[in-house]
């Protein structure tokens, strides 16, 4: 991951990697929390090796992406990074392309995807470690999946905000410890993605998107219309895949159980035993083979 590009989008420059064949066939690849471009380091080369164009950007509130005007709302609300990603393709006048995500980036490209559909232009949408349709703050949880959720609420607190605000690099390196019981991240890769939590306005963005989906924080009114679409979930009408880590103990892999009413096309879950909330860092191989299987499908 090299030879970074920039784009400009109205409200966003966003920093973003842009390897493989040029003409290849755009593939987005979209990082989740607390995480960064650099997640899909493991998995491109065998993406590019196959002839896909491969498109790595960093989210809003991320490595190099900055908010063009100080005046935008640092909203993390999930209807804005699905919109990123959307104003994004349009700059790169990506006419028809795949969306892989991981986390908030398997959200993102959800969101991105039920927006473009109806035109056509979203071949495939690969969600890793989210379940469909888990966006609603009115969903019944299980106790247990409400136990894993404790850094969502501990956020809505003056000493969670204080945490994540003052000693940022402690509480990811915990969760990054935590998600991973199987497999671990040595210092070196770590840090070299915690350098992405020290953008300007990542702790305004994680703070709002975990207060904003559980009703905590009132969303910028620039996204009502999106966030009515989104409410109840819309079908996606393209060929999905979800890869989720069989030990992952934040989203369960309850989570993304029984989604199929969700799907008008295609529509494969797989879990991956052992593996926790980085399916392409610590099973890369695996996750590049499902991939291909999938996207040259």
């Amino acid at each position: 991951m090299t030879e970074l590009k920039y784009l400009r989008t109205e409200l966003l420059n966003i920093a973003y990697f842009d390897h493989g064949n040029p003409n290849g066939f755009p593939i987005v690849l979209l990082h989740g929390w607390p995480d960064d471009a650099l997640t899909w380091g493991r998995v491109s080369p065998g993406l590019i090796d196959a002839g896909f164009r491969i498109i790595v950007p960093y989210l809003r509130g991320f490595g190099p992406t900055r908010f063009v005007s100080t005046e935008t709302s640092r909203t993390g609300q999930l209807a804005a990074l699905g919109q990123d990603v959307v104003e994004m393709v349009d700059v790169l006048h990506l006419e028809r392309f795949a969306l892989v995500g991981h986390d908030w980036g398997a959200r993102a490209a959800a969101i991105a995807t039920t927006e473009l559909q109806e035109k056509g232009r979203v071949s495939h949408l690969a969600m890793l470690s989210v379940g469909y349709g888990t966006n609603d703050p009115d969903q019944k949880l299980p106790l247990q999946q409400i136990q894993n959720y404790w850094y969502h609420w501990y956020m809505s607190l003056p000493r969670g905000l204080e945490l994540v605000r003052d000693d940022r690099k402690t509480f990811t390196r915990y969760i990054w410890d935590a998600w991973t019981q199987n497999w671990k991240i040595g210092p070196e890769e770590f840090d070299a993605t915690a350098a992405s939590f020290e953008n300007p306005d990542w702790f305004e963005i994680v703070i709002h998107s975990y207060r904003h989906r559980w009703g905590y924080a009132l969303g910028d009114p620039s996204y009502a219309d999106i966030e009515k679409r989104l409410n109840p979930a819309p079908t996606v009408r393209v060929p999905t895949l979800v890869l989720h880590g069989g030990d992952y103990p934040c989203n369960h892999p309850l989570t993304s159980e029984g989604k199929e009413r969700f799907f008008a096309n295609s529509y494969t879950r797989k879990l991956l035993p052992g593996i926790g909330h980085f399916p392409q860092r610590e099973a890369s191989g695996e996750v590049t083979k499902e991939l291909l299987a999938f996207l040259q499908n």
